[in-house]
């Protein structure tokens, strides 16, 4: 019978050599750093890296321990660079961010753009934002949101990027990329169907609901207790813009309350949705690198290879520097197999060095690394 104990004894000399090898192997990479610092050289050295891994996996015998023995030095590879890029930060040669801190956003005299129709979920997170009193104007796609932005027709636009059931909104996190413009806050709505109808109608004299898919299955409970049609629109703003051009009294729409501000409709039943927890994070966007003082979010884009670890060693920059990770998001790239773009949103802001030696370690070690925005 082998004794438990004495194995852990040794165990646990050996885990103290090993704590005090690491000791002297970080002191040496402190020297490495102030070598590469003093002649510009750069931080991450990809084939002195694979050739130090081969070497290890030659050194040990079976195929578990070669595994261990990669495991081991990929994670020694990576805290030796977290500490040089730390250390490079602090002599001034970190990414250079060509943001401008801001105390707050002019929100006075500004002009706003979003998409959809008057009525649409876009304008009341707008209006939540900004004001009903703001100068706006809506357009019919996402991308004209965008290039208004982009060419300084407005000022600020406002789109929406993730619903609490529905996911992300993907073909936003493309255009983030394709254009040159910068999240500066965000706004969540709850989203709380109603059912509007003419002035005067009454419950009884429903017949036929229109509104968008989404928002007719996210009713269903409600809206199947009655011997309705259910027909589905584009959005909820066309839906409730139907009613009021077809001045029929038979039709109901299902669409938020703030629409019947808008299109002076009549809210016969409010809050209709089945579940209570549903809403939509909307972005703010602007054509200037500015950030708040007090933003909290830190957005980024990049890509990687379809290698083994690529991702793993791009989040330890993350996790290494003590942030937290709130969102990631893939989207393959068009134009290069099995290839991919990353999403990623962390907690952080800009000015502080956690931040600013996690990208600069990201923009080292990804490729065409994109700072979405701080907000």
């Amino acid at each position: 019978m082998l004794d438990l104990s004495k194995i852990r004894e040794e165990l646990d000399e050996l885990d103290t050599q090993f704590t005090q090898l690491l000791e002297k192997r970080l002191e040496l990479c402190k020297d490495v750093a102030e070598y590469k610092i003093e002649t510009g050289k750069p931080v991450l050295d990809r084939e002195r890296e694979k050739e130090k891994i081969a070497r290890a996996e030659e050194q040990v015998q079976g195929d578990f321990n070669k595994q261990c023995a990669r495991a081991l030095f990929v994670q020694m590879m990576s805290m030796s660079r977290r500490l040089q890029y730390s250390l490079a930060a602090k002599s001034g040669l970190g990414m250079k961010l060509p943001f401008t801190e801001v105390e707050e956003l002019s929100k006075e005299n500004c002009r706003v753009v979003y998409q959809g129709l008057e009525g649409a979920h876009t304008q009341a997170a707008m209006w939540q934002y900004f004001g009903e009193e703001v100068e706006c104007y809506h357009v019919k796609h996402w991308n004209d949101v965008m290039k208004d932005i982009a060419d300084g027709k407005a000022d600020y636009g406002v789109l929406p990027i993730e619903n609490s059931t529905a996911g992300s909104v993907i073909d936003i996190y493309d255009l983030l990329v394709e254009y040159d413009n910068t999240i500066v806050a965000e706004q969540i709505l709850p989203i709380r169907h109603a059912l509007l109808a003419l002035p005067g109608t009454k419950i009884e004299d429903i017949q036929n609901v229109y509104s968008h898919p989404q928002a007719l299955m996210q009713s269903a409970g409600y809206l199947n207790a009655h011997c309705w049609q259910q027909h589905e629109m584009l959005n909820t703003a066309i839906a409730a813009q139907k009613i009021v051009e077809d001045g029929d009294k038979t039709q109901a729409a299902v669409a938020g309350s703030y629409a019947a501000k808008v299109h002076n409709l009549e809210v016969l039943a409010d809050e209709i949705n089945d579940q209570s927890v549903n809403s939509t994070r909307f972005i703010v966007v602007t054509k200037k690198k500015i950030y708040r003082k007090h933003a909290s979010k830190v957005s980024i884009c990049f890509e990687l290879p379809h290698e083994k670890g690529t991702l793993y060693n791009i989040l330890a920059n993350i996790i290494y520097n003590d942030l937290n990770m709130t969102k990631i998001e893939s989207r393959p790239l068009g134009d290069r197999n099995w290839e991919y773009r990353f999403f990623i949103d962390f907690e952080g802001n800009l000015n502080e060095d956690a931040v600013k030696n996690a990208l600069t370690a990201i923009d080292s070690e990804a490729i065409n690394l994109k700072i979405l925005g701080n907000y």
